[in-house]
């Protein structure tokens, strides 16, 4: 018999691009970017330049700097509600919320980004758990239903909400589209403190700091709650009596 011919190998450029480009490498370069970006953070504090350091100059174009900046910010894990009350401290209720709304906007779609083309195929095939499975069920089926619900309630982490979201299968417009509506009372709540930090007796400063308070002691109770819920073993189903 004759012997197979042996089958040429790939050249050395295309085996190093399909090396970087595996679900693996690809996860690792997204590791780094994170990393980096959290480094960046605490070394630098950028949301110190946009609390104090950032001209107090109005017009649109500011509006929309802001904004850029707050995106670049939130996806690099700067806390939003320290961004929240600098946009209200610097260009006041409106101004300052469709800043903060925007770079909110602008951060996710960077992280889901990330998450989807770096992430995606590395992770999903980890998502064997039944939670896990759940969930993903869930944000893949109704997207913008389940966004808007983690928007919403204030105690789920935002970083870890885009993450979550770009592992499933969720489109880009549900996910950009709920973050955009689910942030607004939050965001505005911060922004409004900002706003009137010099008024603390005012009725918006007393109204938008008991609504932080109140939202947050909310989403304290119902992650107690679920706490405990996920610790109760679960009771065997037992068969009628017949």
């Amino acid at each position: 018999m004759l012997a197979p011919a042996p089958r040429p190998m790939a050249p050395f450029a295309v085996r190093c691009s399909r090396a970087l480009l595996a679900p693996r490498s690809r996860l690792a370069l997204l590791a780094l970017v994170l990393l980096a970006a959290g480094t960046l953070v605490v070394l630098f504090e950028p949301q110190r330049l946009l609390a104090a350091g950032w001209p107090r100059t109005g017009g649109g174009g500011a509006v929309l700097l802001f904004g850029a900046a707050y995106g670049l910010c939130t996806a690099a894990f700067v806390p939003r509600p320290v961004l929240n009350l600098a946009a209200g401290a610097l260009f006041g209720t409106a101004y300052g919320l469709t800043a903060a709304v925007a770079g909110t906007v602008l951060g996710a779609g960077i992280s889901f980004t990330l998450g989807r083309v770096l992430g995606q195929d590395a992770l999903r095939p980890l998502l064997k758990g039944r939670w896990l499975r759940a969930a993903d069920g869930q944000l893949s089926r109704h997207g913008f239903r389940s966004m808007l619900a983690i928007r919403l309630f204030p105690g789920v982490p935002f970083a870890a909400a885009n993450y979550c979201a770009a592992v499933s299968r969720m489109g880009y417009v549900p996910f950009l589209l709920a973050t955009a509506v689910g942030t607004v009372p939050n965001t505005a709540a911060y922004v409004v403190a900002g706003a009137r930090a010099d008024e603390p007796g005012s009725p918006a400063f007393l109204f938008s700091a008991g609504f932080i308070v109140v939202s947050g002691l909310a989403a304290a109770a119902v992650a107690w709650r679920k706490r405990h819920a996920l610790r109760r073993p679960a009771v065997p189903a037992t068969a009628d009596a017949t």
